[in-house]
């Protein structure tokens, strides 16, 4: 029996019509909208700055967070600023905020690097301004939707919760003159627990993203330390990133640069915390 040949034509115009009657279920779903951070006290130029940089770079550019915030940075005359030294060698922009006077050589404070363009930035000084703390905040946009960043270092003495609960009132007020109906994550060394008195005001809003990454599990715990104990630190997590509660969904949360290299070298006398969340839907 002879085959009869469709002509092309038809041919074309069947192959189009399978392909729309394709399923809309079948498409792929696009990718959630994620947002991955790392927060971590430079130790500012103690034991081998030089060596140490090595170390946190490795890591970081193995990571590739959108952002990382950072404190006790440093930098003086003959010491370029730590966060800028880091920024250029991974590739991101910066942001230094210090309670120093600007023309002073020698400046100490925080920095926000992004992967993504700075939009917006201001810093503030943080109550009881004779505890020369401040608060640094840079707006960006991550995945096609902006969000508010927040750093800061809060007062260190143990018996200091009055002075760090004055610190968390002036960095809300800070966040009410600038994260407009933004989204915001802030991130910092809190020289505190998650669960003191004094952070109560910020958690009414704000997750402790590494606590929700463990649901079920005590992470106030030695195993969850961000402070080197190795280097004669108690067993404390106090590094947090706290995340708008009705913005963001943490998908998960752990601690980094928290082995020594083949030299005996630590990348730090704190712990970095890395996590990453996820938008949730406007």
């Amino acid at each position: 029996m002879r085959l009869r040949l469709l002509p092309a034509t038809c041919v074309l115009l069947a192959a189009a019509m399978l392909v729309g009657c394709v399923p809309s279920t079948a498409k792929r779903a696009a990718p959630p909208d994620t947002l991955t951070l790392v927060t971590l006290n430079l130790w500012h130029d103690k034991q081998d700055w030089s060596h140490r940089q090595d170390l946190i770079v490795a890591e970081l550019a193995a990571l590739k967070p959108d952002v990382i915030v950072l404190q006790e940075v440093l930098q003086d005359v003959a010491l370029p600023n730590q966060a800028g030294a880091l920024a250029q060698r991974l590739g991101y922009e910066y942001r230094f905020f210090s309670a120093d006077p600007p023309a002073q050589a020698r400046r100490y404070g925080n920095a926000i690097l992004t992967r993504t363009p700075v939009e917006q930035t201001r810093e503030t000084k943080l109550q009881p301004l004779d505890d020369y703390r401040n608060a640094g905040w840079v707006r960006t946009t991550i995945a096609g939707r902006p969000v508010n960043l927040y750093a800061t270092h809060l007062h260190y003495t143990p018996e200091g919760g009055a002075i760090r609960a004055r610190q968390i009132a002036s960095l809300q007020a800070f966040m009410r003159s600038t994260q407009e109906d933004v989204p915001v994550v802030i991130a910092g060394d809190f020289n505190t627990a998650a669960t003191t008195p004094e952070l109560e005001p910020l958690l009414l809003r704000f997750a402790d993203a590494y606590a929700d990454a463990h649901p079920g599990v005590d992470v106030e715990t030695a195993a969850h330390t961000t402070l080197n104990t190795h280097l004669g630190h108690p067993a404390t997590r106090i590094d947090h990133v706290l995340v708008q509660r009705d913005a963001y969904r943490v998908v998960d949360a752990r601690i980094i640069l928290d082995q020594r290299d083949a030299t005996g070298a630590w990348p730090s006398d704190h712990y970095g915390v890395w996590v990453k969340l996820e938008r949730q839907p406007d």
